[in-house]
């Protein structure tokens, strides 16, 4: 796996480089239910509360520079461990919810696999897809880099240590497909993230052109499912 700090070499000579990691919440029984959550506000189970406590050990170490969250209780709930792991406050911005679902929120995938065949997979294959009453994940990609954009004005010595966005699996493979400027039909080539999976990305340059370091890390192995 990628060094998260490598940046610090590269500094002095290089390109100016930015760390982002893109950390999931933890699991709700939601997720070990396999019960599509959305912008519901579940909260973690005991074992998302462990994920948390062991995801907080290993991305305290990355020495952060800031740690914002979604909203929702999930995020928030896991990114407080990381925070008082290392020491910081938590920024809260509501632009980091989950996708929202619509009329399947609540429900199981068999059930809505029931009420309508294959759109689930449709879904999945295809970021400009919405269901019923939802948002598309290129919707959320917008409202998400926005957070990334302002969070560039806002930290100017933001470089080797990275800045830690606690979120939900659809709007992380969101907005990582959005800030490596990946062509939306190829957007489903990022997969799930597990529980408390994170992602880490590097920014080079004063407008930073992003790169992707490492997909779904974990410090631990645990069942969890997609959204």
């Amino acid at each position: 796996m990628s060094d998260p700090v490598r940046g610090r070499g590269e500094q002095q000579d290089g390109p100016r480089v930015r760390q982002l990691v893109l950390l999931r919440h933890g699991q709700t029984e939601y997720n070990a239910t396999r019960r599509m959550q959305g912008q519901l506000d579940t909260e973690l189970s005991e074992l998302g509360r462990r994920q948390a406590r062991a995801v907080a050990e290993v991305i305290a170490r990355f020495d952060p520079l800031a740690v914002v969250s979604s909203d929702l209780r999930r995020a928030y709930d896991t990114a407080t461990v990381l925070g008082d792991r290392a020491g910081l406050s938590v920024e809260i911005d509501a632009r980091l919810r989950e996708t929202h679902l619509g009329e399947w929120q609540g429900l199981t995938h068999l059930e809505v696999d029931a009420l309508a065949p294959g759109a689930r997979s449709a879904w999945r294959a295809d970021a400009t897809w919405a269901p019923p009453g939802g948002e598309n994940r290129v919707d959320v990609a917008r409202r998400s880099t926005a957070v990334v954009g302002e969070l560039l004005d806002k930290h100017e010595n933001w470089a080797d240590r990275p800045i830690v966005l606690v979120a939900h699996g659809g709007l992380i493979a969101a907005l990582t497909a959005a800030l490596l400027d990946l062509p939306v039909e190829r957007w489903p080539v990022l997969g799930g993230l597990g529980n408390t999976g994170w992602v880490q990305l590097s920014g080079y340059g004063e407008v930073p052109s992003w790169r992707l370091d490492v997909w779904n890390a974990s410090a631990t192995v645990a069942p969890d499912d997609v959204l």
